[in-house]
């Protein structure tokens, strides 16, 4: 359907007022990175002028929030129930035999890298990374796809290597089962889709058992259509932009990395399997999808995050939302909101988000008058409502992120939660209020 994957997406953000083109040449090494960094890679930008490239190149779609929350026509007091509802209530997909991405089929002489403007991001990344690649993968064992964003280390013209951390436990599974036998996985990587397909590539295969097509199916409130690719027996999204179709290899490793990742920071160098890339599919005029490094991929697996906390947290305390933040790399740090009825509400909720994934470092409790996306409240809250001695818990030497530099360095990492919540039934912590500042139109003003 026009209505799924990239394309539908680009007219949507044009459409909405979001969408920047850059029309001066740039350099896809650094310099197109340093532009989407500019923008805190929370700016969707159409690069049309790639040096010694003839195709569109498109980053930082999925970056922000507020975007994120417009493309799916959802607002932050109901985003929660519809994901939930999603992965409750999975539909079918479609298969169809044509669509727009087998407009173009290669099979001899690739050169990936000739293909594609595939960029390098920071001064030390190991090589040229494709950084929004979805890499589809099917358990020859169980029929079931695994699904998820991965980066992908271009090693040869026809040869990548792909991530696989030990935070796959799913998909780690399907790798060691082929090592066993010494064969090789069919594998499918696919470039331009739209934020209904990549939040349902973050949702935990192992803990949920679903069809990641299924739920996108639910999310979109319309059948996935999916065609089989042209080498490998994997169905695809029909009108994305780019597939690569090859074979992974569990037992050739290449070494991968350094590569500027999660919060900033190089990651570590390991031994990753390989992809002998054997043919790619790409629309008429493809247009190549690009995500700055641990942005995008992370907002929407931390909006999965909050799902995830707010269910874990609903049969606890009454809780009302949950951010986790882009400034704690969408993993480390969340700030819940609760309408607090008892006093040991905030440690309970405390306790129980933490709890909840071995990622989360530190969280804070505010109560329903404080506004979690706006840090100066989040802020307001700490200074005003929280005596250490008796507001913040820490758990020492617990297991957390590997993709923190601190547990990485230390192998353990201690948490800590904040109470920020006011004591109930005392009007000193009352609010001043100005009756009507909600509704007034300050353009009305000036």
């Amino acid at each position: 359907m026009d209505s799924q994957m990239l394309r539908f997406t680009l007219d949507k953000l044009d459409k909405l007022g979001y969408l920047k083109t850059c029309k001066k040449k740039v350099d896809k090494d650094f310099e197109l990175g340093a532009v989407l960094r500019y923008f805190e890679n929370e700016v969707p930008i159409v690069f049309n002028n790639i040096k010694n490239y003839d195709i569109d190149l498109v980053g930082g779609i999925y970056g922000s929030r507020k975007i994120f929350n417009n493309l799916m026509d959802v607002n932050e007091e109901d985003r929660i129930y519809k994901f939930m509802d999603a992965i409750g209530n999975p539909k079918p997909y479609k298969e169809i035999k044509n669509g727009p991405i087998k407009q173009n089929i290669l099979t001899k002489n690739i050169d990936i890298n000739k293909l594609f403007p595939i960029p390098i991001s920071h001064e030390k990344d190991s090589s040229n990374f494709i950084t929004a690649g979805m890499l589809i993968i099917k358990d020859p064992d169980t029929k079931d796809i695994h699904m998820a964003v991965r980066r992908f280390q271009i090693n040869d013209k026809d040869n990548i290597s792909a991530l696989v951390s030990g935070a796959s436990p799913h998909l780690n599974n399907i790798i060691k089962k082929a090592e066993a036998k010494n064969e090789k996985l069919e594998c499918a990587v696919v470039l331009g889709y739209d934020a209904e397909f990549l939040i349902a590539s973050q949702i935990s295969s192992s803990k949920y058992g679903l069809d990641k097509y299924e739920v996108y199916s639910a999310l979109k409130n319309e059948p996935l259509e999916v065609v089989k690719c042209s080498s490998v027996d994997i169905l695809v999204p029909a009108f994305c932009e780019i597939v690569i179709e090859g074979h992974l290899n569990p037992n050739k490793k290449v070494k991968e990395g350094p590569f500027g990742e999660l919060m900033g920071y190089y990651g570590e160098i390991a031994n990753h399997p390989t992809i002998d890339i054997k043919a790619v599919m790409h629309r008429d005029n493809p247009i190549f999808q690009h995500a700055f490094p641990s942005r995008e991929e992370h907002l929407s697996n931390g909006l999965i995050r909050e799902v995830e906390i707010y269910s874990a947290l609903k049969n606890i305390v009454d809780v009302l939302d949950v951010n986790v933040t882009v400034g704690g790399g969408c993993r480390l740090h969340a700030i819940v909101k609760i309408n607090k009825r008892n006093e040991g509400d905030g440690k309970s909720a405390i306790l129980t988000a933490l709890g909840s994934s071995k990622d989360l470092k530190h969280v804070v409790i505010v109560d329903k008058d404080v506004d979690i996306y706006n840090y100066k409240d989040v802020e307001f809250a700490i200074a005003s409502r929280v005596q250490a001695t008796k507001d913040v818990v820490i758990v020492p030497n617990a297991l957390g992120s590997p993709l923190e530099a601190s547990h990485v360095h230390k192998g353990l990492s201690d948490k800590m939660g904040i109470d920020a919540t006011k004591p109930l039934d005392n009007e000193l912590f009352n609010r001043a209020i100005i009756p009507g500042y909600e509704s007034i139109n300050i353009d009305d003003y000036f």
